[in-house]
């Protein structure tokens, strides 16, 4: 009996063997047809959703979502649209939010229940704040550049000359939404005038023209030189000794190779950035954003040009492949391998956030050439010329 139900066994094993070894379709194969009703531009933007590679697997969650599905908010003076755990439910600890905002258009006055950190993207703003001393902060800001106001941390934003700004905002907070936070026009609105007045030392009659309801984004005129700015709002305490802002031009390059080029912004160098991390990645056509992990927090990302393909590799053998093009953001849960590679013939450029106040990351090769030589040949079947081959340090963006 035991002898016969080790010969079934192998049978099994045998079966299981040969259908696994079942040649994967092509795409000109019947199999891959899919002749009913479909969505071609859609399918064409996405390939390796329409016909999976074939190191795909099982079951992996969503983790791509377009700003371009997303509700677009409308005003006079700009608009904005969110990225949050509504639209995409994996994406629990990171929100994002997209805004264009005219010259002189103001994203007014007003504060979050969580930190909010940016990239300008397009054009040129100024920014306010008051730290917690009560010390104001004024300043210019332009493509490419940063800032960061923590929780409760006052501030506003004004599009400039030529033709205001467009920027991406990144909130520690999956949940979050641009519709839940502290207004200054709508504070007011909900306060009693009588209140108000006992507030401000003023009568009850000035203050008839406040506007009864928000204002979230609206248009004003352009503001005038920054050092005017700077002086009316120092008052008696003086300016900020806190930089909300963030140079990105003035950051040397963390890792370049003849892949691409990564830069690394966390706590250590924007010192006022404790809960968010950020790596700023560029990736040459045919290039790849090697294999690797992060141990420490999900990667939220945004694609600013380019156009590319990630597989995400999840627990109990599952991966899974989706095309990502500007606009697009994707998210990986912590410790999941991935990799970024550049499938268009341009820059791939995008952003890989963490919520975190450290930026970490851990490389396939890295690790491999980090381990006892013949422990790894056992597992993977190589030789020690191909082992020996790799990168022994962290590439970070391998050429094609």
């Amino acid at each position: 009996m035991g002898s016969a139900a080790l010969a079934a066994a192998g049978m099994l094993s045998a079966d299981a063997a040969a259908q696994e070894q079942k040649p994967y379709p092509t795409k000109d194969d019947r199999s891959a047809s899919a002749p009913g009703p479909g969505n071609k531009p859609l399918d064409d933007q996405n390939p390796d959703s329409f016909f999976p590679p074939p190191s795909d697997a099982g079951g992996v969650q969503t983790f791509k979502y377009p700003f371009g599905l997303s509700h677009k908010r409308m005003q006079e003076g700009g608009w904005s649209r969110e990225v949050t755990i509504r639209e995409l439910a994996v994406s629990k600890s990171i929100a994002g939010v997209d805004m264009r905002l005219t010259a002189g258009g103001i994203r007014e006055l007003h504060w979050h229940t969580a930190a909010e950190w940016a990239i300008m993207l397009y054009g040129n703003a100024r920014i306010t704040g008051l730290d917690a001393e009560g010390k104001s902060f004024v300043a210019d800001i332009t493509e490419g550049d940063l800032w960061y106001f923590p929780t409760g941390i006052p501030h506003s934003i004004q599009g400039l000359k030529p033709d205001g700004c467009e920027f991406l905002l990144v909130f520690d907070d999956g949940n979050f939404s641009e519709y839940e936070t502290v207004l200054l026009t709508d504070w007011m609105a909900h306060t009693p005038h009588d209140v108000l007045s006992k507030n401000f030392g003023v009568s009850q009659q000035a203050l008839d023209k406040m506007p009864r309801r928000e204002k979230f984004i609206f248009q004003a005129e352009v503001p005038g030189p920054l050092e005017a700015d700077q002086k009316a709002a120092a008052g008696s305490l003086g300016m900020s000794t806190q930089d909300f802002a963030f140079r990105v031009a003035q950051q040397p390059i963390s890792k370049r190779t003849k892949g691409g080029e990564v830069r690394i912004i966390d706590s250590s160098k924007f010192k006022i950035s404790t809960t968010i991390a950020a790596a700023i990645v560029t990736v040459h056509p045919g290039g790849i954003r090697e294999l690797h992990w992060h141990p420490n927090a999900d990667e939220w990302q945004y694609y600013i040009s380019g156009a590319g393909r990630m597989t995400v590799f999840a627990t109990g053998g599952r991966a899974r492949t989706m095309d990502f093009q500007a606009g697009d953001v994707g998210y990986i849960q912590k410790t999941l391998p991935h990799y970024v590679e550049n499938t268009g013939a341009t820059d791939l450029k995008f952003l890989e956030m963490f919520k975190s106040s450290s930026y970490q990351d851990l490389a396939l090769s890295e690790w491999l050439t980090h381990t006892p030589p013949e422990l790894v040949i056992a597992h993977l079947g190589i030789d020690r010329a191909t082992l020996e081959a790799m990168p022994k340090d962290e590439p970070v963006v391998m050429p094609k």
